[in-house]
């Protein structure tokens, strides 16, 4: 088992597009934090967390895949950029994009700040989306 952050990183790409929940699982102390920065109360503490999250998501997804298509490696910290693909039960596209920052001891996860999001398919109309984002919030609720 290689144990730096790019180890990890391969054998975490490897045991999810192997669905082996285990091993996804065991690249994770029992202590890991993630944070969601976007999404704070998405955020946890715990790799029985990591396990829930995994079953739901092979059991979701069943042909789910992986691919790390960057990374930067600083001492204990590995910058990755993931896409993750595959097909909901109900027939859905699934496609997710973002970046997870690891913390890596000892070839385990003890910490990462995740930005992995749903890929956007919108209408590719930017200065709709900017203006989306600046614009003051509907009191009645619509967006």
């Amino acid at each position: 088992m290689a144990t730096g952050p790019d180890g990890f990183v391969a054998q975490l790409v490897t045991a999810v597009n192997d669905h082996d929940l285990d091993a996804v699982v065991g690249l994770f102390t029992a202590d890991y934090q993630n944070q969601t920065p976007v999404h704070p109360a998405r955020s946890f503490t715990g790799r029985e967390q990591v396990r829930r999250n995994w079953e739901t998501i092979f059991a979701a997804v069943p042909d789910v895949s992986v691919v790390v298509i960057a990374r930067a490696i600083g001492d204990d910290t590995v910058w990755t950029e993931w896409t993750m693909d595959g097909t909901r039960r109900d027939g859905a596209e699934q496609h997710l994009r973002g970046v997870v920052i690891f913390t890596v001891v000892d070839g385990q996860a003890t910490a990462a700040r995740f930005y992995l999001e749903p890929l956007d398919s919108g209408d590719g109309d930017v200065n709709a989306t900017v203006d989306a984002l600046v614009q003051p919030p509907h009191l009645d609720g619509r967006p």
